[in-house]
């Protein structure tokens, strides 16, 4: 199979597990009651969801898992990614088990999600300096810079806790983290080709592909919601491969959108507290903000997808 061929019949096949696997999922999650609970304090609009089956990135994980099996052999790096992945998606399926045990919206402690988190991405960033080193690509110019050991590695757990937190703060409307995260994905999976990580590419392309299958049960309104299990594994499957390719530093790029919504959601924190009490935006994170003005749902959701999209264009011209 040629090189180029593999990322793509990676997320043809990923997409297609999705689709014969959703039905069965959503059906055992449903049987199970794992239905979501809803913020009391988040748009009225989204109480109607609640109950909707939660906990649906094991779909994605599945599918992706299943692509990467058959189209190209376990590599090191591969071992990593599903390990980042993996592992980030059993914090968020257990934080999501609480939730529906406890039948609140709040899961794991913030200090026990963290802790765990941290754990998982320390193991990484390890793995990573010891054998890719701590030379980071920099965008737009080409060449790389070189970080003292323990800065690299304090630099390399901060990105990817902080960036499976956003794609996890981006997941609030139907069909928008899976959406943005296929985009990005699909943006990284050429850039790991252009950089000769193939083992990386197809990975990233059954991510991709396994986000456009479950976007087929997700999209609004939704059947299936990803929880937690499925954006911080979605979240780690693009931190831990930027991080394995040294191109930590494009994840702002092609990520601007989760970028956008974390700072949404620092500034509104902020700008609360040192007005006693005023709000910045409407809602945090920004697609809540966008909801309350009054667009659609849907609405929010195509544009900020387009938005990705634009992100991911200028990520990878920053490559060329």
């Amino acid at each position: 199979m040629p090189a180029s061929f593999a990322p793509v019949f990676s997320a043809l096949l990923a997409f297609a597990v999705s689709l014969l696997l959703g039905p069965v999922v959503i059906n055992r999650l449903r049987k199970l009651k794992f239905g979501q609970t809803i913020r009391a304090e988040g748009p009225a609009t989204h109480l109607a969801k609640a109950g909707t089956p939660t906990m649906g990135g094991i779909l994605i994980v599945l599918a992706a898992l299943a692509a990467q099996l058959v189209v190209r052999p376990i590599t090191d790096n591969t071992v990593m990614m599903l390990f980042g992945t993996i592992g980030f998606g059993l914090i968020g399926f257990l934080d999501d088990f609480i939730k529906i045990a406890a039948k609140r919206s709040l899961g794991l402690r913030a200090r026990e999600k963290l802790v765990a988190q941290f754990g998982v991405a320390l193991l990484i960033a390890l793995y990573a300096y010891a054998r890719v080193g701590t030379e980071l690509i920099v965008p737009f110019w080409g060449e790389t810079i070189s970080l003292p050991a323990p800065l690299y590695l304090v630099f390399t757990v901060f990105v990817l806790v902080g960036v499976v937190n956003a794609v996890n703060l981006t997941d609030g409307l139907d069909g928008l983290a899976a959406g943005s995260t296929a985009i990005a994905s699909i943006a990284f999976g050429v850039i790991f080709l252009l950089l000769n990580y193939q083992d990386l590419s197809v990975f990233s392309g059954a991510v991709a592909g396994a986000c456009l299958g479950f976007i087929w049960f997700n999209g609004p309104p939704a059947q299936v919601i990803m929880g937690d299990t499925g954006s911080f594994a979605l979240g780690a499957s693009l931190a831990t491969g930027a991080v394995l390719s040294k191109t930590t530093l494009f994840l702002p790029i092609i990520g601007a959108l989760f970028l956008l919504e974390t700072v949404s959601v620092i500034l509104q924190v902020l700008y609360f507290r040192a007005t006693k009490g005023r709000r910045l935006f409407r809602m945090a994170p920004l697609h809540h903000h966008f909801e309350l003005v009054g667009w659609a749902e849907s609405k929010v959701m195509i544009r900020f997808v387009l938005l990705a999209l634009v992100f991911a264009v200028l990520g990878l011209y920053a490559i060329l």
